[in-house]
């Protein structure tokens, strides 16, 4: 199967050529807003955005010697501009270049993880309606509990992942915010119409205030809503991964020609990439408790967040990217099993319809607790004597006192559980 996810777009984002690409474009927009309140140049301006750029091997070796990456980046652009790299960085802060920078691969990430999500959700609805009325077993602690359909657990994911998708929308936009306010964010030394210009040629928001730099807990919910994300692909993976067990073997995930599930037993074909998307949950959740730590900063700012931050947000960004595209590749190609779906939904012997004689035993005029023995004793002789559960219950004179056999043979009808089906799917808009 065809590897889909986007990886090197995502991965691009977060490389040195675009963050000072981004970097150097911050700086030429806040001079040409200097220049129309007259305070640079237009001349100089015009000279500079002709023969700015950078070279990457040039500002690592201005770096070594710095040991800050923004000084590096300024003198090294200098080096090309010449005499009018004076007017270069007046007035701003490393922040202010690096957190609106930061603003921009955010919106850029954004982007890609939506995308993905649309094109999950466009295979969640086509699965979900061809498996509509594909009878299963629902369980609850993992015991079988009552009829249900494949295609409703489908249907529920696509609901989860259309929240999913305007949470992610939400956090692009409280994300893509800018600062241009100086050293503690007093716009001390730059006017406030220059953050406000150049926010806007970038399509952000600027800061409504800031220190020396953005606050975090705008990061941390961004982070927080790339972890609920990654956690909803771990609840469906971890679904199928129990619904692929050889006992139960309803679904499986597919299996390429030529693959391998083990080196010692050749017969294995494991939920891997299922197990896979789990453990990337795992980091998700991890790298949003790192950016929760991050909040909390020395008086205007100090640079404990800085460091994580170059991990996290990358990291963060490409695990989700790479989850979203792989559960797309599993939900394409997966294997499902109807023949053993219906075989399991008989594995128990009709128990799964205990509440239905329940309530028709409450219904004839008994109390639920008298009524409830009743089924429960009749259940626990099919449990341990593995009669089947309608047998047994005929085989009790008591509750023959209240249901006959053509009442029970009602009970049993598996449409009965499912036909309330087409009404949920219209709910969530399938």
């Amino acid at each position: 199967m065809i590897e889909r996810y986007s990886l090197p777009k995502m991965k691009s984002i977060w490389e040195e050529e675009f963050k000072f690409k981004t970097m150097l474009a911050i700086e030429i927009l806040a001079l040409e807003e200097l220049a129309k309140q007259r305070k640079v140049p237009q001349d100089a301006v015009r000279r500079i955005k002709q023969k700015a750029k950078f070279n990457l091997t040039q500002i690592r070796k201005i770096e070594e010697q710095t040991q800050h990456d923004v000084v590096a980046f300024v003198a090294n652009v200098a080096q090309y501009i010449g005499k009018d790299a004076k007017y270069l960085h007046a007035g701003l802060t490393s922040s202010d270049v690096l957190d609106t920078t930061l603003g921009v691969q955010l919106k850029a990430a954004s982007d890609i993880l939506i995308d993905d999500l649309n094109n999950l959700l466009k295979i969640l609805a086509k699965k979900a309606k061809i498996y509509k009325d594909t009878a299963c077993i629902g369980r609850t602690h993992g015991v079988h509990a009552e009829p249900t359909t494949f295609g409703l657990k489908l249907a529920l994911w696509y609901d989860e992942m259309k929240r999913n998708l305007e949470r992610l929308k939400l956090a692009k936009e409280e994300a893509g915010v800018g600062k241009l306010s100086g050293a503690v964010g007093t716009y001390s030394n730059i006017d406030p119409r220059v953050e406000i210009y150049v926010c806007r040629k970038l399509g952000l928001k600027p800061a409504k205030i800031s220190t020396q730099i953005i606050q975090r807990d705008i990061y941390a919910v961004f982070m927080a809503r790339l972890a609920i994300i990654g956690s909803s692909l771990e609840k469906f993976a971890t679904e199928i991964r129990h619904l692929q067990r050889t006992e139960v073997l309803e679904v499986e995930e597919p299996f390429g020609k030529g693959q391998k599930g083990s080196s010692a037993m050749p017969h294995k074909r494991n939920p891997v990439i299922c197990e896979r998307i789990c453990g990337l949950a795992r980091l998700l959740r991890g790298n949003s408790v790192a950016a929760m730590e991050n909040i909390a900063l020395w008086h205007e700012r100090d640079i404990s967040h800085s460091s994580v931050e170059r991990i996290i947000m990358p990291d963060s960004t490409l695990a989700l990217d790479y989850m979203l595209n792989k559960f797309i590749q599993v939900i394409e190609g997966l294997n499902v099993y109807p023949e053993h779906m219906a075989a399991n939904i008989i594995r128990t012997r009709g128990l799964i319809f205990s509440q239905r004689v329940l309530l028709a035993l409450m219904d004839k005029g008994l109390a639920r607790p008298e009524a409830y023995d009743l089924v429960q004793r009749a259940a626990m002789r099919t449990w341990k004597e593995e009669i089947d559960f309608k047998a047994c219950l005929l085989l009790d004179a008591e509750i023959l006192k209240y249901l006959n056999e053509k009442e029970l043979d009602n009970i049993f009808d598996l449409n009965y559980y499912l036909r309330n089906v087409n009404k949920i799917f219209k709910r969530v808009g399938l």
